[in-house]
């Protein structure tokens, strides 16, 4: 009984030990949580302060124009900063309306020139918190625009327009209709020509456009039914802004005014090459780009014109068979109503 009685005493003690140290080791993670969610309220707390109240005013304006471009998220700025102070940023950062339209004669598109060109080169490009690709096509011909056959309904992904086209690469183009951010991207907006026809027009008064004539010139800027007639654009989607017009940059103060996010802009050189540019955004890595740092990368690679298409979700660019870039939305890449597509050489004379 002695021996029974002391094993009971022991497993008892031992049990009693195990529910300590179990109590024990749920303390020290409670603890660990607790000082963890301190520290991060604090984080925050400070990055606030420097935002709002830090010397740097450039962060404020950041902030504010990033929060502001979201739609979804406006709250962000709106809960802190006051409605008069956000007008005030917001017309601050926005980027200048150009005074004139495109010169098609600031481009000389010459067969000999095109023929000395690579015909295609894809560059990586950064900055500070950004990450993309760059592809120069040395010759525009190559570039076409594709629209969805389901206007108005749904869209395709960029790989998709590649692969249809039989192209080599892609990227996406226009805006679209995107109620709550969940659309099919089916429904363009502005105007969209495709092989010199308009499909689809909303009835504007002017139109922010981003086409390609028939003589291969990129133009962009604002411009009414009647001036694109007379242009003779091949293809042409909406959206901007314009971002270069004539070799002058349109953002000369500020960062754009559209904050940080994945964007999709497209340029032309002096010689004729055509500039398709993807940055990614909202990931570990590369946060995102503003216009300015879209602008600033088009002229440093020798755009004479270019333009600010539809980023954010929507950014991809497909080369080579493949999505090169990281497109931010969760579901991987969007179906959007058009994409800028490169046709092998050898499509060219159909």
């Amino acid at each position: 009984m002695g021996v029974l009685k002391i094993r009971a005493e022991y497993e008892q003690s031992a049990a009693q030990a195990g529910q300590k140290k179990k109590r024990s080791i749920i303390f020290i993670l409670l603890k660990a949580v607790l000082g963890f969610l301190i520290l991060c309220l604090l984080g925050m707390a400070l990055a606030f302060l420097l935002i709002f109240h830090g010397p740097l005013t450039g962060l404020k304006e950041l902030y504010v124009t990033t929060a502001m471009t979201t739609y979804s998220h406006q709250y962000l700025a709106t809960w802190f900063v006051s409605e008069e102070e956000i007008n005030r940023i917001m017309e601050k950062n926005k980027v200048s309306e150009p005074k004139v339209n495109t010169d098609e004669k600031a481009v000389n598109v010459l067969k000999p020139i095109i023929e000395e060109k690579p015909a295609l080169e894809l560059v990586e490009v950064s900055g500070k918190g950004f990450q993309g690709y760059l592809l120069k096509v040395g010759n525009p011909q190559r570039v076409r625009l594709a629209a969805t056959d389901q206007l108005g309904d749904r869209g395709l992904k960029v790989s998709e327009f590649v692969e249809n086209n039989h192209a080599v690469a892609g990227i996406n183009a226009g805006g679209f209709a995107d109620p709550g951010g969940v659309s099919f991207g089916g429904t363009p907006t502005g105007i969209l020509i495709t092989e010199g026809k308009i499909i689809h027009k909303d009835n504007w008064e002017t139109y922010s456009l981003i086409g390609i004539t028939k003589h291969d010139v990129l133009v962009v800027g604002r411009y009414t039914l009647e001036q694109i007639e007379e242009l003779g654009i091949r293809d042409a989607v909406s959206f901007g802004p314009a971002l270069i017009v004539n070799g002058e940059p349109m953002i000369t103060y500020g960062d754009g005014g559209w904050g940080i996010a994945p964007r999709t802009a497209i340029g032309q050189t002096h010689d004729g090459t055509i500039l398709l540019l993807v940055i990614d955004g909202r990931q570990l890595g590369s946060l995102g780009a503003t216009l300015k740092d879209v602008q600033d990368i088009l002229i440093e690679h020798g755009a004479v014109n270019g333009a600010n298409l539809d980023g954010g979700s929507s950014s991809t660019l497909v080369y080579e068979g493949e999505v090169k870039n990281k497109p931010s939305s969760p579901y991987g890449p969007r179906e959007v109503p058009t994409a800028f597509i490169v046709l092998p050489e050898s499509r060219l004379a159909e």
